[in-house]
């Protein structure tokens, strides 16, 4: 067996190369990374992959050949060969061209194997104290595929059996200081505590993840991707352990598919749903990706038969697809810390809608009639019965913000170029609770901030932007909505101005996605954020910037110490309230943001220990909303909400 891992150098220049032809699942292809060596550093050229080899046997050596792809411009495709000898310790490899680029062209590498797997990555674990980290599943337990091999499971080896050497650190288990803490998390404090506390944590590419194992999130999901929005994402997830905990069988094994299915994010695979969003866009499988026997598939939603047929047939492995995408990817498209999730640029077409369309479920985008410059753009995201429907009920799941990522957003920008909004944090999704769309129901709504996301800011300019979603529905259907004008408004004095560069700053975009945060990683946004507050206090954006200093001094904030102790900092219901009061009497929020804002303001007030005050907030958003003239049934939902609310905020008290 010739496939594995060889490194070499010829000068200057260093090569790794990737031999794929025999094996464990073999892909039939060869690829390498180039890399310039200028005395003590080394810095990435580029990545070439051979997409079928030839390879032949010449007397005790085997040579493998073909022409490669690059990544650096080449005036003509260069060839690659490489020669192994009979014991396959030691390969000649030549790049020739007749013409290309000279730092590469001729050169002949002698390469020595380095190891069986493709590529090695180094993974760091920390564990909140309460938390078990998953150690491995026997694949045997639980009826599975004809012919599955039985085996014991580990997330190491799981990535080995893809070729990637998954090693790891020393474990790190975070105490917390203080009882009886909330230890559920929110994205702010995820952010902060990759960014503050992941001692690998790079401001370049590189082969190492991170892996917290917490107790909970506040919205219940089992897993999250950390996609920190600057130039060097990818490096860390984080998975829950409330919802995923147990010790049988069942347990066991969807705690490894949680834990493989965030780590693969890290690696740069999108969800089988979402390939063909990618740059270069993939090919969906069966079902619209639904019918992948995926780890980076959605149990629940696997088509067909849902969860007892995904387990019934799934062998434990990455499709072919992205198992080349693993191994042979390039460089810069799989090392964490390299390109952004998904693409190596955000460009997309519009989407368009489906030739034909039975699913009876209907997409609109709302929007107010226009928005300041540097005001946070929110839409609202409404699906409903269709007319064609008939009347007749439907049935589907109520994942409809972009957050969860079954719905997608797609904005054009004046200049005509067409982006896809791509949040901040990947939450992964991995339950789905049936929505009913009926006459009782008859439409669900979201409000969505896409203002900003891991591309920083998408509305930068005034004009006319267009704006459409697709929700990609439980039985694979993939409904798109008509076009949403947004309009944003040019500045008219030098208050807007000034206002405008104060919003527009990246660490307060990542603030307006967290809803705040303590991080020093974003002093500088909270520092812009109060400065609003204090000499722009008249000024209709004003009101997003006491949103979020209320709404994050309303709620406690967990921080993990330099020595990996977490410590909660409680909630500053005093500030949240006077913050949050002048919020909650502003015209210009959108109606779905203003109810959570006053259900926030009303916990205030009761953790101020006014449950009076408190029941008063939600017998003002009733009445707000019954002024604003919401339809009969949604003012049900509303008053059902406030009642609910004051139940559970007495019984906290």
């Amino acid at each position: 067996m010739i496939s594995g891992l060889y490194q070499g150098q010829d000068g200057d220049s260093r090569l790794e190369l990737r031999i794929d032809v025999d094996g464990a699942r073999p892909t039939g292809r060869v690829s390498g990374d180039l890399f310039s060596v200028a005395g003590a550093t080394t810095s990435y050229f580029g990545s070439f992959v051979v997409t079928s080899p030839a390879v032949r046997a010449e007397g005790d050596e085997t040579r493998v050949d073909g022409h490669g792809t690059f990544t650096f411009d080449t005036p003509a495709t260069f060839g690659t060969a490489a020669t192994f000898g009979t014991a396959a310790t030691e390969v000649s490899v030549t790049l020739t061209g007749t013409t290309g680029t000279a730092t590469v062209a001729g050169r002949t590498y002698r390469l020595a194997f380095a190891s069986p797997y493709f590529r090695s990555v180094l993974l760091e674990q920390d564990t909140v104290a309460g938390a078990v980290p998953f150690v491995a599943y026997d694949t045997g337990t639980l009826p599975g595929p004809t012919g599955l091999t039985a085996r014991e499971l580990s997330v190491i080896g799981a990535f080995r059996e893809a070729g990637v050497d998954l090693t790891t650190a020393p474990p790190g288990v975070i105490p917390v200081e203080g009882s009886e803490a909330d230890l559920a998390w929110d994205d702010a404090e995820l952010h902060h505590a990759m960014t503050q506390q992941f001692s690998l944590l790079s401001d370049a590419p590189a082969w190492r993840v991170w892996l917290l194992v917490a107790s909970k999130h506040v919205a219940g999901y089992r897993g999250i991707m950390f996609d920190y929005n600057d130039a060097h994402q990818r490096q860390g997830s984080a998975v829950f352990y409330d919802a995923i905990r147990g010790d049988t069988p069942q347990a066991q094994r969807a705690q490894l598919r949680t834990y493989v299915h965030e780590l693969g994010h890290a690696f740069n695979l999108l969800h089988s749903w979402q390939k063909n969003l990618g740059t270069p866009p993939q090919p969906l499988g069966p079902g619209g990706g639904f019918g992948d026997l995926s780890w980076m598939n959605y149990v629940q939603n696997y088509q067909p038969g849902g969860e007892p047929a995904y387990w019934a047939a799934f062998p434990f492995q990455f499709t072919d697809v992205e198992l080349v995408h693993l191994r042979h990817g390039f460089y810069r498209d799989v090392a964490m810390g390299a390109n952004a999730f998904g693409t190596g640029a955000a460009e997309v077409a519009p989407f368009e809608q489906p030739v034909e369309d039975h699913s009876g479920l209907r997409l609109e985008l709302r929007a107010k009639d226009g928005f300041g410059f540097g005001e946070p753009v929110v839409v609202e995201l409404k699906l409903s019965t269709a007319p064609s429907a008939g009347g007749e009920p439907r049935t589907t799941h109520g994942h409809l913000h972009p957050d969860t990522e079954f719905t997608q957003v797609c904005i054009t920008q004046p200049s005509g170029r067409t982006v896809l909004y791509r949040p901040m944090m990947r939450h992964c999704v991995d339950t789905s609770r049936d929505i009913r769309l009926d006459s009782g129901n008859p439409a669900m709504y979201r409000s969505a901030y896409i203002g900003h996301g891991r591309d920083g800011h998408y509305f930068q300019q005034p004009g006319e932007y267009q704006v459409r979603a697709q929700y990609v529905a439980a039985d694979g259907s993939r409904i798109v909505s008509p076009a949403c004008l947004v309009r944003v408004r040019y500045p008219v004095g030098g208050d807007d101005h000034r206002v405008a560069e104060l919003m527009l700053g990246e660490e307060q975009g990542r603030l307006f996605s967290l809803l705040g945060s303590d991080s020093p990683a974003l002093r500088a946004g909270n520092a812009a954020l109060d400065e609003l507050i204090d000499r722009y206090a008249g000024h209709p954006l004003t009101v997003y910037a006491r949103m979020v200093k209320g709404l994050n001094a309303e709620r406690e904030f967990k921080a993990l110490t330099a020595d990996k102790r977490l410590r909660i900092r409680p909630p500053d219901p005093k500030q949240g309230i006077e913050q949050l009061t002048e919020v909650s009497r502003d015209a210009s929020i959108d109606n779905i943001t203003l109810n959570m804002v006053m259900r926030r303001l009303a916990r205030a007030e009761a953790r101020q220990g006014d449950l009076d005050r408190a029941n008063a907030v939600m017998d003002r958003m009733v009445a707000t909303f019954e002024a604003k003239g919401v339809n009969p049934i949604v003012m049900g939902q509303i008053r059902r909400q406030a009642d609910l609310t004051k139940a559970a905020l007495s019984a906290e008290a």
